[in-house]
């Protein structure tokens, strides 16, 4: 105890640090062989460090929370599978069949039909976007309803006619 009491009261520098690790050779046992470097150092940096102010919030690197990733993913899960599904057996999955049966090259008729369901899209994200700046989201989903149901309605009535 009376070794910590002299540790607290001496002045900070080099030769005090080495004169008191040198002193307490019980527990130097337990210390790294190259802590005493360490403390040196630390204890020699300029005073300037800890006056400096904090950084702005401008300044700092923007990274997502692990919330914000989290909702990332579940965005883009939810879009690969209504996608996925929606495609599924689709009029676009038979073109792309018989095309790949007719040409004999399966990776030309894929690397073509990856590129258009790209572009494609690509053309609903941008048109989602620029609709979103415009209409609110209610709305957009309203008529989107409207929209589904009208189509449904001429597919029942091209059926029984």
């Amino acid at each position: 105890m009376k070794k910590q009491q002299q540790l607290l009261s001496m002045p900070a520098n080099t030769s005090s640090v080495t004169e008191l690790t040198e002193s307490l050779s019980p527990l130097s046992a337990a210390v790294p062989p190259n802590a005493e470097a360490s403390l040196e150092h630390a204890l020699t940096l300029p005073t300037s460090l800890e006056l400096s102010p904090p950084p702005s919030p401008q300044a700092a690197p923007k990274t997502r929370s692990p919330k914000s990733r989290q909702g990332a993913w579940s965005v883009f899960a939810s879009t690969f599978v209504t996608i996925f599904l929606a495609e599924l057996g689709d009029k676009t999955q038979v073109a792309t069949l018989l095309m790949t049966a007719e040409s004999q090259s399966p990776w030309i008729v894929f690397a073509g039909a990856g590129s258009a369901l790209v572009a494609t899209s690509l053309l609903g994200v941008l048109l989602g976007r620029w609709l979103a700046t415009r209409i609110s989201p209610k709305t957009i989903e309203k008529s989107a309803g409207v929209v589904l149901l009208f189509v449904s309605a001429m597919l029942v009535w091209d059926i029984l006619h």
